[in-house]
This record gives structure tokens, sequence and C-alpha cells, in this order.
């Protein structure tokens, strides 16, 4: 690329950061890395009314929690700062003033209720109200004024927005890598905000003036900034600078129906819409990925597939791997659907790769029940379960038994493995266990197959009660590895219970 490439992410601090934005900044962040460029992160707050408290931390928390933190932002390198908008708005006024000196802005003086009448007379002729070129002249702007008309209002203090104009009768040729070549006919067109009297820009002018002192070179972003792409496109023009490349990500949709995913599927579902946990000021408290036990990892993974495909079978990447392979000419124009199984599916396979004494503190951190316990041990139980979980809260259903005894024995299992010899073969085993010395796997294999085959006793008859004996139910990993890990004298104790209790 003939320039640096540098993108950035810049998120609104008025509540969580949504899985869709987690998506849109790791594709930015995929590309910057593929490129060896520089991955931006910039406060959009110029909205102090819809501003949160601690909003901006939990963006910057939920990008490191993702291992995909920003090279450039807030309190880091700080080369273009400040990197939040409202410690910028001194820089806005110049450009406004700029674009008003060219002929490609105005004063506008209308009042909310003047619009709101042309609005409601527009709606009564069956006609949509378009604050544009066919109209403007009949408005209240320096454009219908004298000169001398709206520098006496500007004097007199009267309230003002500063209005993009944009043209008449043209067609705009606009390019987006995702979707290809775009035709925008300008009649179409309304002319934007773009500066308001209280010294405030609106998103559309601080967007392209900071993307243009950042030194911006490419603009990925979600779909709905498509239909700003004209506007972006013809304020470059205006100043006369050079545009960046603009991507549009597809929408990210519902499991099932129509639309945007929201907070309300993953609560009417039962999934994490955010990354991380999150408080709302009124104490509202939302799900998030990592506390519902997936794995950074798992959800970067499952996001990196929501509308880019890498034009292989391969779905499990690592990071370095997705920057190698990601690029967007493969990035889909169509909406990717949400699949809270399919998640699960990374999540899981991501268990495995997960070391087992990392495993095992957090598994004894959330519970009490294995204070006491080495964790060493708890480390050994969740290698020999862990191909069978999801999360870590897994675990508790796959492992108790090495921790503690049955106290009952599942009813239906309990009457498909005792049956009128099964007493004599446990008391048998028994005796057999006892005089094992070398109490380990391939000696316990070996001695109880060995008995079992020499006296021509069906595997089942013996392994189905010895399993609930242990275990409680028919289920679990290999019989022999449970009794190794609880030892000689915890497997008699269990089988003695069983024979008296069935």
């Amino acid at each position: 690329m003939s320039k640096p490439v540098r993108v950035r992410f810049a998120p609104s601090p008025t509540g969580p950061l949504h899985i869709g934005g987690v998506r849109t900044a790791l594709f930015n962040y995929l590309f910057a890395k593929k490129h060896n460029g520089t991955f931006i992160l910039r406060i959009e707050d110029t909205d102090q009314n819809r501003y949160v408290e601690g909003a901006e931390d939990y963006i910057v928390e939920s990008l490191n929690w993702c291992n995909i933190p920003f090279d450039e932002g807030p309190g880091k390198n700080e080369k273009f700062g400040p990197y939040r908008q409202s410690e910028r708005k001194h820089l806005y006024k110049q450009y406004a003033d700029e674009l008003i000196a060219s002929g490609n802005a105005y004063y506008a003086f209308d009042t909310a209720e003047a619009l709101d009448a042309e609005r409601k007379q527009h709606e009564a002729n069956k006609e949509t109200f378009i604050y544009n070129w066919h109209n403007r002249l009949n408005l209240n702007n320096s454009l219908s004024l004298s000169k001398e008309e709206t520098q006496a209002k500007l004097d007199n203090g009267d309230d003002y927005v500063i209005r993009f104009k944009s043209p008449q009768d043209e067609t705009l040729h606009l390019k987006d890598l995702i979707r290809g070549a775009i035709k925008i006919d300008t009649n179409i067109l309304d002319d934007k905000v773009l500066f308001k009297s209280d010294g405030m820009p609106t998103y559309h002018l601080a967007n392209i003036v900071d993307d243009h002192l950042m030194e911006i070179s490419h603009v990925i972003r979600g779909e709905e900034w498509l239909p700003s792409l004209a506007l972006h496109m013809q304020l470059y023009t205006a100043f006369g600078w050079d545009a960046p490349e603009f991507a549009h990500l597809p929408l990210i949709l519902k499991p099932t129906g129509k639309g945007k995913l929201s907070k309300r599927d993953g609560d009417k579902l039962g999934f994490p819409v955010f990354p991380l946990e999150y408080t709302s000021p009124d104490g509202d408290i939302s799900k998030g990925y990592k506390e519902e036990g997936y794995f950074a990892d798992a959800v970067v993974n499952f996001l990196s597939f929501l509308g880019w495909n890498p034009g292989t079978e391969q779905e499990l990447f690592n990071l370095d791997e997705l920057i190698s392979a990601f690029d967007l000419d493969r990035v889909n124009k169509a909406g990717a659907r949400f699949d809270p199984d399919k998640i699960k599916w990374f999540n899981h396979h991501y268990m495995q790769e997960q070391n087992n004494d990392d495993l095992a503190t957090t598994f004894q951190d959330n519970h009490s029940e294995l204070n006491d316990i080495d964790v060493n041990y708890i480390a050994m139980c969740v290698g020999l379960v862990k191909e069978r979980a999801t999360f870590v809260s897994d675990f508790w259903g796959l492992t108790k038994f090495f921790f503690i005894a049955p106290e009952n024995y599942d009813e239906k299992a309990s009457k498909k493995a005792f049956k009128d010899e099964t007493k004599d073969l446990m008391t048998k085993l028994i005796s057999i266990v006892s005089n094992i010395s070398d109490f380990d796997v391939e000696t316990l294999q070996k001695e109880i197959k060995g008995w079992i085959t020499g006296n021509d006793i069906g595997f089942g008859k013996v392994m189905m009660p010895l399993r609930l004996a242990l275990v409680g139910a028919l289920q679990g990993p290999d019989v022999f590895d449970i009794m190794y890990m609880i030892g000689k004298n915890e497997t008699i104790k269990r089988l003695e219970k069983v024979i008296s209790v069935l």
C-alpha cells in the first residue's frame, strides 16, 4: 500500500460495548496488523447528554480482554492526540468556517417549531420533508437572507446550525472495498447539520476532521454508516483532502427472525451480547462472555467468521493465523447470523487447549468445596474430563465424584446395572482390589480385566455396577482412572456402600 495503514475504532461511551462493536474493532485490528499498520482508539463523545461514566474504561478493558489492544489512543502513544472528541472541540469551528467561506456550507436559523411545521405541511401533501436544494431558498438561512441579515442574526446571538450545501443534479461515484462501486443521485441528499451554535460539531464533521488530522488510511466500520458515505466523501472533496478508503462491514443478525442482533435477543435466548459483564447506572446487570466462562480466543475466533471467511474449510484460527489470513476482499456483503451454539462449539475446542493447572486454579476459586484439596489433584481430575466440558462451570458436574462419594445412585442406571448375581460379583471384586499392591491404572486394568475374562464373566456385569459405585451414575471417564485417583481405600468403601444400598 502506498501510505502507512492507519485504522481507527471510534466508539461512543454511551454504555457497554456491543459484540458487534467488538467485531468492528477486531476487523480493524486484523487489517492493521496484516499490513504492519496502526490500530487507533478514538472516543467519540461529542454527545455529552448520552455520556455514561465508566463506559470508556469498559471499552478499553474489553479490547484488552480480547487481546486486540489499541496501539494509539487515550493515554497511549498520543502522537495525534487528544483522542477524545470532547477534548478536540476547539478544532472543529475553524473547519466549519472554512466550509462557509468556500460556499460548501451555510448558516441555518430555522427554529424547531418552524421545521416541524414544514414537516407537517409536507406530510399533508403526502411528501417527505428534506432540507436541501428544493426548498432551502424558502427557509430561514444565509442562502435566503442577505449578508447583512445573516450577520445581524449572528451578532444578535440567534441560535443556528451550519448545514452542508449538497449539490443539485449530480451523480456521485463512490467506492467501497466490500460493496464495490456505488452511485448516488445528489438530489435525494439532505443538507446535513455539521455544527451547532453551542460550539459542538455533529458526528459527520468531527469524524471527517479527526480522520484527516489523524491520517487515517482506511475507515472500516459497520453497515449502518453506509448512508453517510456520500456526505463524508463530499466533505473530503469540499476540503480538498485525500479521502481514506472505506469498507462497510455487514450487519450481525439475530439468531432467528429479521433485524440486527440486540441485547433483547440475548436476554430472550440466554446468551451475552457484551464481552464483559456490565452494570448500568441504574443497577441493571448484563451478562458478559468473560464472566459466563468463554475464553477470549474462542470469542475472537467466532467473531472473525461473522461476515468473513478464509476461503478454505479451516474454522479454527489463533490470532496470528487470523492476521495472516484476513483480507477485506473476503468480507461478505450480506448480514451474518449470530449462532449462540456455534460460539459454544468454539469454546469447547479452546477448552481442550487450556493448561490443566490454570483450569484447576479457576475451578478451585469458584468452588469452596475444593478449598482444602491439592490443586495438582484437581488438575489431574480436570485433565480426565475436560474433553466433555465447554465451560469451567461444567467441571463440578463432571468431577464431583473425585472429591465426594456418591450419596445416591441413578435409579434407571441401578436397575440396569444391578442383577441377582451383582452382589456376589462386587464382593469378589472388593477382594481382588484389596490384594492389588501397585494401585496404578495399568495394574488395575490388568488384574480386574484378567479376573473377568478368566472367569468368563460378561464385562458389563462387572463394569456397570463398578462405575455406578464410583460415580453414582453410568457416566464419567475410564473407571480405572477414577479408581487410581480416589485410591484403594475409597474404592473399597464405595463398593461396600453400593452393595449395602442396592
